[in-house]
């Protein structure tokens, strides 16, 4: 399985509007636990370490200058 980097959601903006609620009124600390159960909930749900692997690898990537 390849990492699917294209946009793949059918409203992506209604998934960054959903996103950005769930976090509203949370404080710093609480954001960020929610941010690290989230991830955990959807690599567990893709079950793939090599595609896992690749995703932090992008992601840091994307924040990490080269």
């Amino acid at each position: 399985m390849m990492l699917i980097t294209e946009t793949n959601l059918p409203a992506p903006d209604d998934f960054y509007e959903a996103l950005i609620d769930i976090h509203r009124d949370l404080s710093l600390e609480q954001s960020q636990e929610l941010n690290a159960a989230l991830i955990l909930l959807l690599a567990n749900h893709l079950g793939d370490m090599e595609l896992l692997r690749e995703a932090l690898r992008l992601a840091r990537e994307s924040v990490v200058s080269a």
